[in-house]
């Protein structure tokens, strides 16, 4: 027969009990305790792992918060170079990186988050086309702003989580400025040189860095990407696309690519991105295909002992759930979908 003891219990002014002295949980081995015919909510003090622990029904559970601290990379795709407009003449801007976030912050258990993986822009007739952005939870990284169109009907490099680069134009031509970047996600891109004398596009930005501008006949460097080491190796990631010279007579420069994925600009295509880097794409110098942005990713990473990531991901390709010391994290490099921790 089972027994209380008490001391005294009331209630307190809002109807709720009041126990004068600590409630004790009774203690149970792990072994004693899954001798135990439970039933949901029964409670126990686990001995063996030193901590309080409820029955949810069908397992034992450890009484803990219901959030964690995670540590989040996530890169939007990276834009398209721009394209020359004529047979004999290039000019054109890189596309510029993927926007870059990388964090930390609190999450809910038991709540579904929105993770989605941007695609890099597609290749163009002229003005490079912008990256999709990349979304986990309410962060979204803005896709790279696409390379500007050369020669006398030049176009700058559109806005984006980093810049395109601007077009050259011949003088009175219009405009040829590189893309704005959207703040605290990337760089502008680089100008497109203005010269009736062989001027060159602007490099797309990168995550690190500014495009250089375009000069004579030489098309600027893509800015460099960012370093993260969120799955335990230093990498970078999110580099802009060089842009075009005028034309290959004399010395021409074509601009490399940023470091982390961007692509350089090249004859007769431009290198497109590396994929899963958000890297900008190369311009091309004149009607060949622009180099395509490299798509983006998600990356995910948590102490594992805190939390434990739902096997569910419907619609999302990752690398399944790999360790590194302590931390846990997941790789996501396409599609989108939903995720959960517990």
């Amino acid at each position: 027969m089972s027994e209380l003891k008490t001391n005294k219990i009331s209630t307190n002014d809002q109807n709720n009990v009041a126990i004068d002295n600590a409630l004790g949980l009774k203690s149970y081995t792990t072994a004693q305790r899954d001798a135990l015919t439970s039933v949901a909510g029964d409670m126990i003090y686990n001995s063996d792992d030193s901590k309080p622990q409820y029955y949810n029904g069908s397992s034992w559970e450890n009484f803990a918060p219901n959030t964690f601290i995670s540590e989040y990379l996530v890169i939007a795709g990276g834009g398209s170079g721009g394209k020359g407009q004529s047979s004999n003449r290039g000019g054109a801007g890189g596309g510029g990186a993927g926007g870059y976030i990388n964090s930390y912050a609190n999450f809910l258990k038991s709540t579904n988050f929105t993770v989605t993986v941007g695609g890099g822009g597609a290749a163009s007739t002229g003005l490079g086309n912008d990256g999709s952005n990349s979304v986990f939870s309410t962060y979204t990284a803005v896709g790279g702003g696409g390379g500007g169109r050369a020669h006398n009907q030049p176009l700058p490099g559109n806005d984006g989580g980093s810049g395109g680069g601007g077009g050259a134009a011949t003088s009175g031509a219009g405009t040829q400025a590189g893309g704005t970047a959207t703040t605290n996600q990337g760089n502008d891109g680089g100008d497109g040189a203005v010269s009736n004398s062989e001027p060159g596009g602007g490099g797309g930005g990168g995550a690190g860095a500014v495009g250089s501008n375009g000069g004579l006949n030489s098309g600027g460097n893509g800015g460099a990407g960012k370093t993260s080491d969120i799955t335990g190796t230093g990498i970078t990631r999110a580099g802009g696309g060089g842009g075009s010279p005028w034309q290959t007579a004399g010395s021409p420069n074509y601009g490399s690519g940023g470091t982390g994925g961007g692509g350089a600009a090249s004859n007769p295509n431009g290198v497109n991105g590396t994929v899963n880097t958000g890297g900008g794409g190369g311009a091309v110098w004149q009607t060949g295909t622009n180099g395509l942005g490299g798509s983006g990713i998600v990356i995910i990473r948590w102490l594992t002992a805190d939390a434990t990531i739902g096997a569910t991901r419907t619609g999302l390709t990752d690398g399944g759930v790999q360790t590194d010391g302590i931390h846990s994290y997941i790789v996501f490099t396409a599609g989108t979908g939903t995720i959960s921790f517990s």
